[in-house]
């Protein structure tokens, strides 16, 4: 496997760590994921739930629970840590300014095109910005943009596919359209990316689906840098969500997988449970909403709250939540270690080179 480079940042596993709300991708996973030579990503949705005891209000909460997370992911690891916000969140601006005011190393902002995301940079700032996009169009628009308000270009591009776990960029009728598939993506990405070589060298990183070493072998052939993968973290030692939900993942097979519809307006990849079919009977409906999380949300329209929901999961209580998952989770077969994972992907990687022929 070879490193690539984040601007200035030297990825020496070319290995990306999905990021995963509500509490599943924190500190510990993201450490753990870096400590291997990747990179390692926190999630910031849903932290004002996970700090609940932090003062202030739950958007308060979420900023001083982000930094301590920032800090405990430093304090464990000197590799290269990263922070995952959706711009669909309606506390977007302060989970930036707070991620970069904390120095992390990289943004990856999804789930909406962040185009003002260069704007939060302040002129002593390290942090690098990687947008991710479904379509080589979002891609395309963004780098303009960026380009024209800001004179800067993405430090790297995330391309998620329709085989990734949780909120999807595409619509229901697309998710099996080979037309949209990362295969058809990933080529037409870094070709929009080489068209701005000679300003700035632009890595693509493939997402959505990727499960193995074979997988990442076949998408850096496509010219990817590195792959970008959630699903087979969740059922490590190091992730930090309860032993409860990663057996979930232990136990699911292909069949038990759903694409359902979110309150935040996307379809989403999901493991079918009590809780989807109580969703489904309409007996989830929020009485209140004390978050008022996400931008796109009304909670007197909304079947559940979503937030709610993956809090609810990733503490164990299935009755009352859901998981994502990507397309591959029947593959998860043990919890085992990140070094386990990662070194299963590596051998399997050889494998495929070696039978490759190069």
């Amino acid at each position: 496997m070879k490193s690539f480079c984040i601007g200035n940042l030297e990825v020496k596993l070319p290995i990306i760590q999905g990021g995963m709300g509500v509490g599943v991708s924190l500190s510990g996973l993201a450490s753990a994921v870096a400590n291997e030579g990747g990179i390692g990503v926190i999630s910031c949705a849903g932290l004002g739930l996970i700090y609940n005891k932090c003062p202030g209000d739950y958007l308060n909460k979420c900023i001083s629970g982000l930094k301590e997370e920032i800090q405990k992911a430093k304090e464990k690891s000197k590799g290269i840590i990263g922070v995952n916000i959706m711009v669909a969140l309606t506390n977007y601006a302060d989970m930036v300014k707070t991620s970069i005011a904390e120095k992390v190393d990289i943004l990856f902002v999804g789930a909406g095109l962040p185009f003002d995301l260069p704007s939060y940079l302040t002129p002593e700032s390290t942090t690098k910005l990687v947008p991710i996009v479904s379509s080589p169009r979002a891609a395309k628009i963004i780098c303009d943009k960026w380009k024209n308000n800001y004179d800067y270009l993405p430090d790297a591009i995330v391309v998620e596919g329709p085989k990734a776990g949780g909120h999807l960029g595409f619509k229901v009728n697309q998710l099996e359209d080979e037309q949209y598939s990362l295969e058809q993506l990933v080529p037409e990405v870094v070709s929009i990316a080489n068209s701005y070589k000679a300003e700035k060298d632009i890595p693509v990183i493939a997402a959505g689906g990727i499960s193995s070493g074979k997988d990442m072998f076949r998408f850096i052939e496509m010219g990817a840098s590195g792959i970008q993968m959630g699903t087979m973290f969740v059922t490590t030692t190091e992730c930090d969500a309860s032993h409860t939900f990663k057996t979930v993942f232990v136990n699911a097979r292909q069949e038990d997988i759903k694409i359902i519809q979110s309150p935040v307006g996307m379809p989403g990849r999901a493991i079918d449970g009590e809780f989807i079919r109580s969703v489904e009977k309409g007996l989830e409906k929020p009485k209140s909403c004390p978050f008022h999380c996400i931008k796109t949300c009304d909670y007197t329209k909304s079947p559940y709250c979503i937030v709610q929901c993956l809090y609810q999961a990733a503490r164990g209580n299935m009755k009352k939540g859901y998981a994502f998952t990507g397309i591959n989770v029947h593959l998860s077969e043990k919890i085992s270690t990140v070094k386990e994972v990662i070194a299963n992907l590596k051998a399997e990687f050889l494998t495929a080179k070696l039978e490759g022929g190069i």
